[in-house]
This record gives C-alpha cells, structure tokens and sequence, in this order.
C-alpha cells in the first residue's frame, strides 16, 4: 500500500509525498528559490511582532532557574554546501551541558555522532518545556531572516560535513530548516541515515505546496508532541 521506504521498510506516515511528483512541479531552480525565500521573509516577519513577547517571557524564565548561565545557545551547524553557521536556540540544558557530555556518552541511544539520552540529566526544569514544546527554536527565525536557514528543509547538524558518508551530501544541496519530515515522523527518535533518506525524497519533490503542507503537518505534530524528547 505504501511505496515511500526508508531503506527497506515502508513508511506509512510519510506516504502523503508521494502525491508530489517532480515532474509536475511549476516552479524550478530559481523561480522556486526566490519564491520560497519570499516566503520564509513573510512569515517570519509576520510572526515575529506576536511571538516577541512570548520571547522575552521566556528569555527571563531562563534567566531566574541559572541566573548564571546565558540565555540563548549558539552551536555551529552543517548548511548549504556544508558551510558552517552559528545556529541560535533557547539555552534549554545546564550551562556545563558541553562538559558533561563526555561523561554521558555511554548512555547515548542513537548512533554517533548523533546524540541523545530519555530524561537527559543536563536538560534544566524550563528547558524540558521548551523541548516539550519546541519553543527552544524561536529564536531560529532570526537564522531564517538572515538567510542561514529556511522554515522547511533538511534539519542542520552540528558535526561538520567531513563527517558525512558521499551520499549523505545530498542534503546539503539546499538551506537546512527548523522542520522537515523526519520531524513529522520521527523527531529526536529517527536515527541519521533514517533522516538522510525522508530528507533525500523532500529534496526530489520540493515545491511551495509541499513546503507549506510540512509546515501544517508541523504544528499538529507540535501539538501531539510526536518523538519528542
């Protein structure tokens, strides 16, 4: 029934790709460029006088648990044509979360050099809410505004490019973005390769529609808080 596959097993969450066909898409190249960062500039711009407040609240809950840590994380991340660039978030672990990394590193579930640990003991009590929530990636719009990131495309990694296998650089043929599928299906439980191949089949059918149904499907997922850690 499902022909959309990450490597041999089929997919049924993300079988909705395959009403998109390459092959149909109205805008190509650059006329999708343009479009698509037109579209990330409007809603980005739209959204960011309402969620300011939001911001800011946040920013001093942060601030009243470790008042001795920063608010936001910077961590560089893998873009387009695996150029680095510094990736903002709200600060959602310990300030020696870096550190201690080294020392949890027996307890990671996925395959390095992704990392990830359930009930992760660096991760601060307001921190667990904004992962909860995904409100720790707000401040990305100002990596979208700036042009670093795109609201859709493959999630960037913080390794580095040389890390990646050949045929992992396919999704490094387009601007990284705040959601994608794997986001929708997975989240934090997909593992690496998993992610390259749903980024893979994102990058074969990219167009406006489906850059805006990911989106859709983002906020519901948000909502069910689906694979999220």
């Amino acid at each position: 029934m499902y022909t959309l596959r990450v490597g041999k097993v089929p997919v049924p969450q993300a079988s909705w790709l395959e009403r998109y066909h390459p092959e149909k898409r109205l805008l190509r190249g650059r006329a999708y460029a343009v479009t698509k960062r037109l579209l990330d500039l409007t809603i980005a711009l739209l959204i960011l006088p309402i969620l300011a407040p939001v911001i800011l609240l946040l920013a001093v809950l942060i601030k009243i648990e470790s008042p001795d840590g920063p608010v936001f994380f910077f961590q560089e991340r893998t873009g387009k044509g695996g150029r680095r660039f510094l990736m903002l978030k709200f600060r959602t672990m310990v300030p020696n979360a870096e550190a201690l990394k080294k020392k949890l590193a027996h307890l990671n579930e996925l395959q390095w050099p992704d990392f990830k640990i359930t009930n992760d003991p660096r991760v601060t009590r307001i921190g667990r809410i904004l992962r909860k929530t995904s409100l720790d990636e707000l401040p990305q719009l100002i990596n979208v505004i700036k042009g670093d990131m795109s609201f859709v495309g493959p999630r960037p990694t913080s390794f580095s490019a040389e890390t990646y296998e050949l045929w992992h650089t396919t999704r490094l043929d387009v601007l990284p973005g705040i959601t994608g599928v794997w986001q929708i299906i997975g989240r934090g439980a997909t593992e690496f390769n998993d992610r390259v191949l749903l980024d893979a089949a994102y990058i074969e059918r990219r167009c406006i529609m489906l850059d805006i149904e990911i989106l859709c499907r983002t906020v519901t997922a948000v909502l069910q808080q689906r694979g999220r850690h």
